[in-house]
């Protein structure tokens, strides 16, 4: 759990620097937004990505639980 909070840290702590550079670009005349709003998709494509690859990895670090032994119920 301590792993996943820090990786969301860590997202939310690119997204900031991101959007803040954006806005900077943007005091500068610079038109970024047009772009932004055109590669938008792309978002959401490296979301699902992610989302998949860290799925994928949890899934084959958590070991497998061990079957019940149905040999000894009363």
């Amino acid at each position: 759990m301590a792993e996943h909070k820090k990786g969301n840290s860590l997202v939310w702590g690119i997204i900031l620097i991101i959007f803040g550079f954006l806005f900077l670009l943007d005091q500068f005349d610079i038109d970024v937004w047009r772009a932004v709003w055109r590669f938008w998709p792309v978002i959401l494509i490296v979301w699902g990505a992610d989302k998949l690859y860290r799925g994928l990895k949890e899934r084959n670090i958590q070991p497998d639980a061990p079957a019940p032994d149905k040999g000894h119920e009363i």
